[in-house]
């Protein structure tokens, strides 16, 4: 099988009077009312010009739109939340799918589940399952879109707890490059069911994922920060502290600018700084004794509170609001030895932008219980998923933010597993693509010549 060429085809009247005929969704062209609109993704370094953008109401929509791009021989993007840092929810040219519309969540309390369309985002989620004490394991931004982040893994505060995203999923209606619509779960095409949980976008549009719930209501979450000065002895503390903690025990080591602005003290504005933040998901009266070791350190600022799980999920979303200029570079962590906790001290010092960011999100725990081949994601012996990230809303600031990111992502790389979470790499070449996929790789592919032989879905990071 060879890559499909990209943007071979031509959407021609009659293609466009067929797919007006089909489908119920809004349909913007270039020239358009509500085109530029229509057409951005949440990464405003990504600029591309689709010649249509379809916003599906239903699963029928999106058969007519894989039809579409199928007969006219054009790119395909499919749209979730358009979080994706390379922008491969847009395409130049071609057909874009945005599930948008499709936000719906069913919640089954009794049975501990939720039916999930493919547009939703993970906001919708948390606000339809937390009136039931209930949620999914997902990610920090609740703005984030379900079928992105669930597709390439899905990480953040619940991990260590109850797993990725993706060892929640218990089924996902898919609509197939052939137009055929089929529900993969264990029992039923289990092999697609093993290449979604981590394989992205490649098989085909997840319309509905079925997801498994779990008991989380109100947590004890929240940043505590300290000066950048000493980043070196905390990242030394949290890297042996953590993976022995507790398992409810979730937390993020990261690099900040304190945005000037409420709740931050004033005495803190705009100061570099270094921290944790925090999720504990136990019994709240054991919520002190778990993080004493955090507060014998003594933060600058302890954040640390109850609050309901969705307020935690939503406390990054005004700081990083789509529009932004974004550049990401990653990696797998396993170890970080006292060599890459100075780099990290050195390169975290020089944050370029309020917005710009290291995080080092913890995968052990319970995500560990499930084995490298059981999905295709394989990085299972990871400790850490590291994402580095240049943010700024100025695009005049874009080479900064790549040169400070690039020149981070150099220095800590030979310390890492050598892969990256696929969802945090931009278009990097299909050597990272392999690593990210290591000895699944060659599974994914045989996965790929069954359901899209012809490579239709290869606006992703692709499995060629």
């Amino acid at each position: 099988m060879v890559a499909r060429p990209t943007t071979a085809g031509a959407l021609t009247p009659e293609a466009l009077d067929r797919l007006r005929g089909q489908v119920r969704g809004r349909m913007y062209l270039p020239d358009d009312p509500g085109y530029d609109e229509a057409r951005a993704v949440y990464n405003a370094m990504i600029d591309k010009r689709p010649a249509l953008v379809l916003q599906c109401q239903d699963v029928a929509d999106v058969i007519a739109g894989v039809a579409a791009a199928r007969d006219t021989g054009l790119d395909l993007a499919v749209r979730g939340g358009g979080h994706n840092g390379p922008g491969l929810g847009t395409c130049e040219g071609g057909i874009v799918l945005d599930l948008a519309p499709m936000d719906g969540v069913q919640v089954d309390p009794a049975g501990a589940r939720a039916v999930v369309e493919g547009g939703a985002r993970w906001g919708d989620v948390d606000h339809a399952t937390h009136a039931f004490g209930l949620a999914c394991p997902s990610g920090i931004i609740s703005t984030t879109g379900v079928g992105g982040l669930t597709l390439g893994g899905g990480m953040g505060h619940l991990t260590r707890t109850y797993g990725l995203t993706v060892d929640n999923l218990l089924a996902a209606d898919v609509v197939l490059a052939d137009g055929s619509l089929v529900t993969a779960d264990a029992e039923h095409h289990p092999d697609l069911f093993w290449a979604l949980r981590g394989g992205g976008g490649n098989f085909g549009v997840v319309t509905a994922f079925t997801f498994r719930l779990h008991p989380v209501g109100t947590v004890v979450g929240g940043p505590m920060l300290w000066p950048v000065e000493r980043a070196a002895e905390l990242l030394r503390w949290y890297r042996d502290f953590l993976p022995s903690a507790p398992e409810h025990l979730n937390g993020f080591f990261a690099f900040h600018i304190v945005p000037p602005v409420p709740p931050f003290p004033e005495e803190l504005h705009l100061q570099r700084m270094c921290g944790v933040v925090w999720c504990w998901t136990g019994p709240a009266e054991d919520a002190e004794a778990a993080l004493a070791p955090a507060r014998a350190l003594q933060p600058a600022l302890d954040g640390v509170q109850p609050m309901p799980y969705p307020m935690l999920q939503t406390a990054f979303d005004a700081l990083l609001p789509p529009g932004d200029q974004w550049y990401w570079r990653a990696d797998f962590i396993g170890e970080i030895p006292d060599e890459a906790v100075e780099l990290h001290a050195e390169h975290g010092a020089t944050l370029p932008t309020v917005q710009s960011t290291m995080h080092l999100y913890p995968i052990d725990g319970a995500a560990h219980r499930t084995g490298r081949t059981d999905t295709a994601f394989s990085y299972r012996d990871a400790t850490w998923a590291m994402v580095i990230s240049g943010v700024d809303h100025d695009p005049a600031r874009a080479a900064e933010l790549r040169d400070w990111s690039a020149g981070y992502w150099d220095a800590i790389h030979p310390y890492s597993l050598g892969g990256a979470y696929v969802n945090m790499i931009m278009e990097e070449g299909q050597d990272r693509v392999r690593a990210g996929y290591r000895e699944n790789y060659d599974r994914l592919l045989a996965v790929k010549h069954r359901y899209d032989p012809d490579n239709l879905f290869h606006v992703n990071q692709n499995i060629r």
